[in-house]
């Protein structure tokens, strides 16, 4: 079991005495704080933050980190409040400890919004401080590699979610040996028999394999050698989750996959690594379209290297990847390599620290336009999951999008306010279809335009977190905007028949209302009559005195075509100007326009409060869809006969269906779009016209 003492000999390597028995305090003030508690082992409580931070210790991490983690329990499971670690250790401590601790004084419906809402309060302070997440990647280590008292439902879901979220970060972040770690021991918990197997086969093959390695190892080492170029060179294992998802991904049979032998060449210089990586394709044949260039284009956690693979002796494939010791340290150990936590190196953005800023700006942007915790965490977890493609630029710039990403993503990465005002793209100086996937080398040139906003079709091809959160984010406030004016209008009409309108009404009394109805203000009061949570003549008969003589007004409301989001054409009846209408307030959906003699509305025909009459602007121009039924006598091309009459009255087709057909005739329902009803009287005239014809008529509902 660690002792404090055993970390203090481990710390002298690299912290001062001072700072060594600041970690030391953190210590007894935990133990003491966690005083009778134990773990679901049975072993002192205290175990676990005095393991974490040794986890900590390996990544030769700051004090400050250490005494988080000493800590980081004691807020979320005992007595003790935030300011008491802050008047005992200082707020930068209590700010790490308060980040890393769950919110336990809240109730949650489901153990999803429970874990997003978590997660959201997490990455708010990792904006603030980048080592919180590091002190919570430690923890969750150590509680992946505990998991054995736990019942084994409970162990599978902790493992999801450390697949979910904590390895990947821990990737996104170059942490390679807990990703590796994290997987592995998901793998374990999750698929328990799976695992087992797999590591029985690694087992028995090891002695073979060894014997190859060894040899492949010595060939390489004595190749370089020979050609007086430094480097060392390392055989690698794959690790259990990686062998395992290799086999799902591609197909492979386990002896496919261990028949791949891996090798990784240290040097020390990026010169050094380039004259190997030829030095190795002159002495082992390399194999085609396997060469990846790290170094020059490193991946988006900072990671550098040279991969390639070989065709070695006897056939064997090699992959080998070369880096620098730099390299190396930071392809294992990421943000933590050489702790740089702000400091002036921070700026350039190769450091994997200040990519991991960048990153964590990225979280808070998509934490500001998500609408609660479930939709953030929606859009980190497939920001987490990168298949990197390498873009460029107009200028020549070098950008990393996930696999799949389309030129919006492309715009949105740029910024946010070009990803909004984004009308076309023009990819390697050609026009293209913004729904195109890129690929990596492609240049992207966005076309931007005033006034232009993000379309909500988009949502069904884009790939990237950000793209996604701010196109939701512009849709919701649109409709919120659209939802303001309609309950407006809704409501001013309602005031008519009290003789009255809302400029008419006195602030004061306004006030007063919305004081009395806990509402937020006047702008949200009409959202929520817009919306249809309200309704206008009853909040209208508050407003005004309720003893007034109430007046009806004879005018209907104008329907425009233009009132946004929350208006909408009822699909039963499917109105068309010239139709007398009626609009029904539905809640969350705002007023649905009906045909006023459609049999959904029937009951509603005396609910004055949801029932509205309408009637159509004059100059309302647009298309609008219109169902028809044609019987015809079966013959030969008589669709292509009904599609070629539509088109010559100027219709488009949107739908077409045969519903019944026999021997002598065919039934074929068709929704097309009009402008109107003198439109559609002159797309039946002609369609009248076929010889082929027996009827036609609407549809409604």
């Amino acid at each position: 079991m660690p002792t404090i003492d055993a970390l203090a000999n481990r710390l002298n390597e690299y912290l001062d005495t001072d700072q060594i028995n600041l970690v030391r305090r953190a210590y007894y003030y935990a133990e003491q704080a966690h005083d009778g508690q134990s773990r679901r082992s049975g072993e002192p409580y205290i175990t676990h933050p005095l393991a974490v931070a040794n986890i900590l210790a390996e990544m030769h991490m700051d004090h400050q980190s250490l005494m988080a983690a000493m800590l980081h329990d004691v807020i979320e499971d005992t007595a003790i409040a935030k300011n008491h670690i802050d008047k005992q250790f200082g707020g930068t401590v209590a700010d790490l400890v308060d980040g890393v601790s769950k919110l336990t004084h809240l109730e949650f419906e489901t153990k999803a919004e429970e874990q997003a809402e978590n997660f959201q309060k997490m990455a708010l302070a990792m904006a603030q401080d980048i080592r919180v997440i590091l002190v919570k990647l430690s923890d969750r280590l150590h509680n992946m590699r505990t998991l054995g008292p736990l019942r084994p439902e409970k162990r599978r879901r902790i493992a999801r979610e450390t697949l979910d979220i904590y390895a990947p970060i821990a990737l996104r972040l170059g942490l390679n040996d807990f990703r590796i770690e994290l997987e592995d021991l998901c793998m374990r918990a999750i698929h328990p028999m799976r695992a087992e197997r797999i590591e029985s086969a690694i087992n028995q093959r090891r002695g073979n394999r060894k014997q190859l390695v060894a040899r492949i190892e010595q060939a390489l080492s004595d190749h370089l050698m020979a050609e007086s170029l430094p480097g060392r060179v390392m055989g690698r294992e794959k690790h259990l989750a990686s062998i395992y998802n290799k086999m799902k991904e591609q197909g492979k049979s386990l002896s496919e996959i261990l028949d791949v032998y891996a090798f990784r060449i240290v040097t020390n210089s990026v010169d050094s690594c380039y004259r190997i990586l030829g030095s190795v394709h002159n002495f082992y044949k390399p194999m085609p379209n396997r060469f990846k260039d790290y170094i020059a284009i490193p991946k988006v956690n900072g990671y550098q290297s040279l991969h390639t693979t070989l065709i070695g002796m006897n056939g064997v494939p090699i992959e080998v990847q070369i880096r620098t010791e730099d390299m190396e340290e930071m392809a294992n150990n990421g943000i933590a390599a050489h702790w740089l936590y702000k400091t002036n190196e921070g700026d350039d953005a190769s450091i994997p620290q200040s990519r991991a800023r960048m990153w964590v700006q990225g979280l808070l942007e998509m934490q500001n336009q998500a609408g609660n915790p479930l939709e953030f965490i929606e859009n980190v977890k497939i920001d987490l999951f990168p298949d990197e493609i390498y873009v460029f630029t107009p200028k020549g710039k070098i950008m990393e999008l996930p696999k799949g990403a389309t030129a919006v993503d492309f715009a949105y990465a740029v910024h946010t306010d070009v990803g909004n005002a984004c009308v076309g793209c023009m990819i390697n100086k050609k026009v293209a279809p913004l729904s195109r996937p890129l690929e990596s080398g492609d240049s992207i040139k966005i076309i931007t335009a005033p006034g232009a906003h993000p379309n909500g079709a988009w949502l069904s091809f884009v790939v990237t977190g950000k793209a996604r959160s701010a196109i939701r984010h512009y849709l919701k406030n649109r409709r919120r905007n659209d939802s303001e004016e309609l309950g407006r209008r809704l409501l001013d009409k309602a005031l008519q028949d009290f003789n009255t309108s809302i400029d008419q009404l006195d602030e004061d009394l306004i006030a007063d209302y919305l004081a009395e109805d806990e509402a937020e203000n006047l702008s949200g009061l009409l959202e929520e009559i817009g919306l249809g949570h309200r309704m206008a003549y009853l909040v209208a008969r508050r407003l005004v005195n309720p003893e007034a003589e109430q007046v009806h007004a004879e005018d209907a409301m104008t329907i425009g075509g233009n009132e946004g989001m929350v208006l909408s054409y009822a699909k039963c009846c499917r109105p068309i100007p010239g139709d007398p209408i009626v609009g029904v307030i539905s809640a969350g959906k705002g007023m649905v326009i009906h045909y006023d003699g459609c049999r959904n509305i029937s009951d509603l025909k005396e609910d004055q409060d949801r029932l509205i009459h309408l009637k159509w602007d004059k100059e309302l121009h647009g298309e609008f869809l219109v169902e028809l039924r044609v019987e015809v006598k079966n013959q030969r091309g008589v669709i292509a006969k009904i599609a070629s009459a539509i088109a010559l009255a100027d219709a488009s087709i949107e739908s077409i269906n045969v519903l019944e057909k026999d021997a002598s005739t065919g039934q074929i329902q068709l929704t097309i779009a009009v402008s109107g009803r003198l439109h559609l009287s002159d797309v039946m005239k002609r369609v009248r016209k076929m010889k082929e014809l027996i009827k036609v008529s609407r549809v409604r509902g």
